[in-house]
């Protein structure tokens, strides 16, 4: 019983990660990346379509992102959804090549995104604490109606607090990361 609580709590915790670095992925670094357009969906005939669907993305160098668009009628379209996206990105076309340069974040802005980091982090760490009381109250219920003893109630908490310290460093490194490549020049 115990260890059900213990692994749905890794699985969890696991989530809030996986859910931090996805919010950390769209926050621009001034380096291109491909993954800064993964939540972009373009209008194609009627059916929102994920960007990389419609064309092919590529960072031909660390200031640019290219887009070779399969269908040349979906250029204005791509476009398009690129300005909505609120990225700040400003997309030119040549052809079925669509460019979209990355201008060099000046150091107030940096410092904006490392705060931005930090609050995604401060989230991450929240999310993990409440899954870690979750735990906490699953193991006292089974305490109260008998089914471990007080002992092994300890026991399972300090286990659980364990594997929330190692969640929350998890956790600490990725923000480290982030704030390390926001500051590069």
């Amino acid at each position: 019983m115990i260890n059900e609580i213990k692994k749905d709590t890794q699985a969890r915790m696991a989530k809030s990660i996986e859910s931090l670095k996805n919010h950390l992925n769209k926050i621009r670094t001034g380096r291109a990346h491909t993954s800064l357009l993964d939540n972009i969906t373009v209008d194609y005939y009627g059916m929102e379509t994920p960007l990389n669907q419609v064309g092919n993305i590529s960072t031909p160098d660390a200031r640019t992102i290219a887009i070779t668009v399969f269908d040349k009628s979906m250029i204005g379209a791509v476009e398009k959804a690129i300005l909505k996206s609120d990225l700040g990105l400003n997309p030119s076309s040549q052809g079925t090549l669509i460019r979209i340069p990355l201008p060099p974040l000046t150091e107030d802005r940096r410092k904006e995104l490392v705060k931005v980091v930090r609050g995604e982090g401060e989230n991450g760490k929240i999310a993990i604490r409440n899954i870690r009381r979750d735990a906490n109250s699953e193991i006292k219920a089974l305490q109260k109606e008998k089914e471990i003893s007080e002992d092994q109630q300890h026991q399972a908490e300090d286990e659980i607090q364990k594997i929330t310290d190692s969640f929350i460093k998890q956790v600490d490194d990725i923000l480290a990361t982030k704030e390390k490549e926001l500051m590069e020049i």
